[in-house]
């Protein structure tokens, strides 16, 4: 039987998504800037981004080999707290948008799989695979052939009238579904996410697509979250007051002005800007107690401790080592 693209995007808005689209279930030519990039060293010490997983990310049927679509979803998770470039607090601490409410892998994965047992209810069975985040797939890239965005200057997907502060997911179906088309790249000439990147981690790549590129080891988010050993003396004034990510490059961004509001109440801050202070005196069971079930478990607690000891330090304007 088969199911029209309004279908699957009213079926999509019934399980909680704000965004849907359908691309082929093919290789993209994005595949060979990524493999450049990693040979460039800009996934840092991201090893699941360059050992065999990073290969798989050529294909989508290595992770299904029956794919043919890609049903592509984004979930807003913004919320009415200000920008950290408007937030004028300094002894508060800045934990990135993301991270604020419950894990957002769970949250996507369980709208997903609704999402698949309702196509099923129309289409009979098929084979299917979700892929939300971790697993090897280039998504902003299909996203993108989904129609539900362009991949902006800072590297992030970014939909008009809706910003780019939203979640993406994948279901991987063995159905053969009419593709959309890409929007228009709409950045124009606007530089601001490069020029407000405080380690100028957005970086030229001397092609015409993509322009720029995410220099990840001079990334204040991967810093933070994703690098396990000391922080770079060099970088560490400039990562400020951030103890888990870094929002500047899409604050700063024309398109999340007016960005959508994220109605899933998973998503709501539990712990918006908390002090310093306060991080600074968590031991384990209390980091535990306060950001378990969020992202910020990512950092682990011993990764946290460093963080917020750089923002301290940061804060009264001296220098400690990592």
């Amino acid at each position: 039987m088969s199911v029209r693209a309004e279908q699957i995007k009213r079926l999509a808005t019934g399980c909680g998504f704000e965004l849907a689209g359908v691309a082929a279930a093919e290789p993209l030519p994005e595949a060979e800037f990524y493999g450049e990039w990693v040979q460039q060293g800009m996934a840092g010490e991201m090893r699941y981004l360059t050992d065999r997983r990073g290969r798989m990310r050529a294909d989508p049927r290595s992770l299904l080999p029956s794919a043919r679509s890609i049903i592509c979803v984004g979930k807003v998770y913004n919320g009415p707290e200000p920008y950290s470039t408007r937030f004028d607090e300094p002894e508060r601490a800045w934990i990135s948008r993301y991270a604020w409410g419950d894990d957002y892998h769970d949250v996507v994965r369980a709208g997903l799989e609704k999402l698949a047992a309702r196509l099923e209810e129309i289409a009979g069975p098929f084979e299917w695979k979700i892929a939300v985040d971790t697993a090897p797939l280039l998504e902003r890239a299909y996203a993108r052939r989904a129609g539900l965005g362009w991949i902006g200057r800072n590297t992030c997907l970014i939909r008009e009238g809706t910003g780019s502060w939203f979640f993406l997911g994948e279901l991987l179906v063995s159905l053969r579904l009419e593709p959309d088309a890409p929007p228009p790249d709409r950045c124009g000439t606007c530089t601001r996410c490069i020029e407000a990147c405080p380690t100028g981690a957005l970086v030229p790549t001397g092609q015409r697509e993509p322009a720029w590129a995410l220099d990840s080891r001079l990334c204040i988010s991967y810093l933070t979250i994703e690098l396990r050993g000391p922080v770079p003396d060099r970088l560490k004034p400039a990562i400020g007051r951030n103890v888990f990510g870094c929002d500047i490059c899409q604050d700063v961004c024309p398109w999340n002005r007016k960005a959508a509001v994220a109605a899933e109440p998973a998503f709501q801050a539990r712990n918006f800007a908390p002090p310093l202070a306060q991080l600074a005196a968590l031991g384990e069971a209390e980091f535990r107690e306060m950001f378990g079930g969020t992202p910020v478990e990512r950092a682990r607690y011993e990764g946290f401790r460093r963080n917020v000891a750089i923002a301290v330090a940061n804060r009264r304007g001296s220098t400690i080592e990592s």
